[in-house]
């Protein structure tokens, strides 16, 4: 198994996406990139303590590629509005990729320059990719979130668009129904 470290606004979005993807075995929410040691969501949801909040993707490199999941990971948020997603603002949102390794920071600038390219977006990439230091994980109240609380308003709202977003773009890269 590899991993993957992302941030790209609220952390229930990212998780409920990777769940679905074939390939990844294990998503946690968390909290990396800033300098407080073993911070809360309280703490983080200041913006005071340079932390982003980002999931932890646990995957099978022979069944999804590291690029792909950069693919998806900019189609469902918008990487070029720093420190912000929606209404949801503050740097713990802002666009990060964190890299376990040199191979992951060579993908992700040429998964960037692929993105550019293909003019997804109306603005320049914000997206930071720095090495990960440290990775807290979140409250276990954060797990899985989206599929406990479906009919909460935020998850209708904001989490619900991307997951069909990505249905729609990735069907390929979908987990098969149970």
């Amino acid at each position: 198994m590899a991993q993957a470290t992302l941030g790209g606004g609220c952390f229930w979005c990212l998780e409920a996406v990777y769940l679905g993807v074939a390939g990844v075995s294990a998503v946690k929410s968390g909290y990396a990139g800033g300098s407080l040691a073993n911070p809360t969501y309280e703490q983080v949801c200041t913006g005071r303590t340079g932390h982003a909040e980002v999931v932890q993707i646990a995957f099978d490199p022979a069944a999804i590629g590291y690029a792909d999941l950069l693919r998806i990971f900019f189609t469902i948020h918008d990487p070029t509005t720093p420190n912000r997603q929606g209404a949801d603002v503050g740097p713990q949102y802002r666009s990060i990729i964190l890299t376990h390794d040199e191979g992951q920071r060579e993908v992700a600038e040429a998964v960037m320059g692929e993105i550019a390219a293909a003019a997804l977006w109306p603005g320049p990439l914000v997206t930071d990719v720095k090495p990960l230091e440290r990775f807290w994980p979140a409250e276990p109240e954060h797990d899985d979130y989206f599929n406990r609380n479906p009919w909460s308003g935020y998850c209708r709202a904001v989490v619900a668009p991307k997951v069909l977003k990505f249905r729609k773009s990735f069907s390929h890269l979908m987990k098969a129904a149970a």
